[in-house]
C-alpha cells in the first residue's frame, strides 16, 4: 500500500520543515511506503529549498490557486499510487491523525475520508468566517445533494482511483467542496473523522484577509452552482 501525500504550499518556509517531517513520521510509525510531494505554488521565499533538504519531492505549480497546486501534485503521482492524501503545509493539520483517515481506506472500508475540524479545533484557529462559510456550504449541500458533511477540511485521504474518476478541475478555493460534492455523485463511500485544528504558522492567504474571505466564499458558492448544473 503506497501513499502519496500532496502539500499545496506558497511562501511557506516557516512551517513546511516541521510539515513535511511531522507526516513522514506518522506514516513511517504506521510502516507505510509513501512519497512527499510538495507543490510549490509560486512561492518567493525558501519554501522549495526547505522541502527538498528535507527529502520532498518539490512539483512547479505557477498557477496560482489551492486547485492548482494540487492538480500538479496529481499529475506528478507515480502509477503505483494507491491513497492520495492531502494537508496543509502551515502546520494547522496535525500529521498525527493521519492514521484515522488512513485506516478506513487501507481496509476498504472507504473510499473518500474527510477530516472534520470543528470538534477538535483549538479555540480560534477556525475564523467566524471559516465556521460559517462551513456551515453554508454544508448546508446547501445537504439540501441540494442530500448528504450531510460537518466540514470542508483540507486534510483528507482518497483511494487513487476515485480520485481519477472525479476529473477534479478547480483551480481555486472550491476545490474542496467540488471533491465532496463529486463524490456523492459518484457514489463513493464517504466518511469523516474528527481531527484536530491548530492556529496556522503565518497569514492565511484566504481567511486571514477579508478580501481573501469574500473572494473563497464567492467560489464556493460559484462551485456549488456549478456542479448543481451539471448534474443534481
Amino acid at each position: 500500500m503506497k501513499i502519496c501525500v500532496i502539500i499545496p504550499a506558497l511562501n511557506e518556509e516557516k512551517s513546511i520543515g516541521r510539515a513535511i517531517s511531522a507526516i513522514r513520521e506518522s506514516l513511517q510509525n504506521l510502516s507505510l511506503e509513501h512519497e512527499i510531494f510538495v507543490c510549490d505554488n509560486g512561492s518567493s521565499d525558501n519554501t522549495s529549498t526547505i522541502s527538498r533538504s528535507n527529502g520532498a519531492q518539490v512539483i512547479n505549480a505557477p498557477v496560482r490557486g489551492y486547485g492548482s497546486a494540487c492538480l500538479a501534485g496529481i499529475a506528478a503521482l507515480p502509477a503505483d499510487c494507491d491513497i492520495v492524501l492531502f494537508m496543509d503545509a502551515d502546520l494547522s493539520d496535525d500529521a498525527r491523525d493521519a492514521s484515522g483517515l488512513l485506516n478506513p481506506l487501507i481496509y476498504n472500508r472507504a473510499d473518500l475520508v474527510i477530516g472534520s475540524r470543528p470538534l477538535l479545533a483549538v479555540p480560534g484557529s477556525l475564523t467566524f468566517v471559516q465556521k460559517f462559510g462551513n456551515w453554508l456550504s454544508t448546508y446547501l449541500i445537504y439540501r441540494i445533494w442530500k448528504y450531510r458533511y460537518s466540514d470542508l477540511g483540507p486534510f483528507r485521504a482518497i483511494r487513487y482511483s476515485a480520485l481519477l474518476a472525479l476529473k477534479m478541475n478547480d483551480l481555486n478555493y472550491g476545490w474542496t467542496i467540488q471533491m465532496q460534492i463529486r463524490a456523492i455523485k459518484q457514489k463513493l463511500r464517504i466518511l469523516e473523522i474528527n481531527v484536530h485544528y491548530r492556529r496556522r504558522v503565518g497569514v492565511s492567504k484566504i481567511s486571514g484577509t477579508i478580501r481573501g474571505s469574500v473572494m473563497a466564499g464567492m467560489i464556493i458558492l460559484r462551485t456549488i452552482w456549478q456542479e448543481l448544473r451539471v448534474n443534481k
